[in-house]
């Protein structure tokens, strides 16, 4: 049994490879523009190259006899998909496509697509099921779902065992050296003004929730890196599956619960948030129901808000210079 990993080289990606990786065999796909070849564990192979590439695809499956795909190679920024519409729907639906492509005329019988709960879009109800209407906001919530309707399709069409896992807000790290390098969420965009001796900023504080601030299902990298394992097993033990899973806490926290962990871990509590105006398009609240993918993988997360902050203080203080909490 062989998994081929599309964008193992990244922050989401190396988790799920260290974690596949001590159970099965594994090589990566990586075209190394946001990835890093050093998270990877030594003995795992990796190719350099794109999705997009359908003859090195064809190589590389019939090379490593591979047996599975886990697919998390794509563009994955909300802001910058407003703005370049058309990269996202080449990187992320056509490079989809080829892969699809790929793993179809290759005979590949299982494939595991990594999607996002921006399919939802702004959601009014207290959890998101998976049978809440996806009416995404942006073209990267759409290419996500364009992603899981293609693999859907080709999963019936080819007798491929497939699984979308629409992940809500994901964080912290397994090691210092494999935190996210980004600073597009509220974890780090916080860590940024407090590294700079600013105060955090709150987007709101007049939304119908308890406290005023958005509310968010946030869920540690290892817990998504241990949901790839499960339903990678499942795919393995059926082969006529089709999965589409929420992969979440089930658990809501505010912006400003958030904020008040994340200055009590750093010991900067003395500067606090200011408010200002609510940013468009921030839903109140967007939490996961989590039912079906314990009913379906039995999985539940694990880790906890406090582990996630301070798991990603840990990596942000090893890249900015400063002393890594013991």
């Amino acid at each position: 049994m062989t998994w081929l990993i599309t964008g193992g080289a990244g922050y989401i990606g190396s988790h799920v490879v260290r974690e596949m990786a001590g159970r099965e065999s594994v090589v990566v796909l990586d075209d190394l523009s946001t990835g890093r070849a050093e998270r990877l564990p030594q003995d795992v192979p990796l190719v350099v190259g794109s999705v997009l590439d359908g003859g090195l695809l064809e190589r590389v499956l019939a090379e490593y006899a591979v047996t599975g795909i886990v697919h998390l190679a794509g563009k994955k920024q909300v802001a910058e998909s407003v703005a370049r519409p058309l990269h996202y729907y080449r990187e992320n639906v056509e490079g989809l496509r080829v892969l699809l492509d790929a793993a179809a005329a290759a005979g590949v019988p299982r494939f595991l697509f990594s999607s996002s709960a921006s399919v939802y879009g702004m959601p009014d109800v207290d959890l998101v099921t998976e049978e809440t209407p996806c009416r995404p906001l942006s073209p990267y919530g759409e290419t996500k779902l364009a992603g899981e309707r293609m693999v859907a399709a080709a999963g019936s069409a080819h007798g491929m065992a497939t699984a979308s896992l629409r992940y809500f807000n994901v964080a912290g790290a397994a090691s210092a050296e494999l935190a996210d390098e980004g600073v597009f969420n509220l974890v780090p965009m916080v860590f940024e003004r407090l590294t700079g001796n600013e105060a955090p900023r709150v987007f709101g504080d007049d939304y119908p929730t308890p406290d005023g601030t958005c509310v968010r299902d946030y869920i540690h990298v290892e817990d998504i890196a241990s949901a790839h394992v499960e339903a990678a097993r499942r795919l393995e033990r059926d082969p006529a599956a089709r999965l589409v899973l929420n992969v979440g806490t089930g658990k809501g926290a505010s912006v400003t619960e958030m904020i008040d962990v994340i200055l009590d871990v750093t010991g900067r509590t003395g500067l606090a948030p200011v408010t200002e105006a609510r940013r468009p398009g921030d839903p109140a609240r967007v939490v996961a129901s989590a039912d079906a993918i314990r009913r379906e993988l039995d999985w539940s997360a694990r880790h906890d808000v406090r582990a996630m902050v301070e798991s990603a203080w840990a990596g942000w203080c090893l890249r900015h210079g400063l002393p890594v909490p013991a």
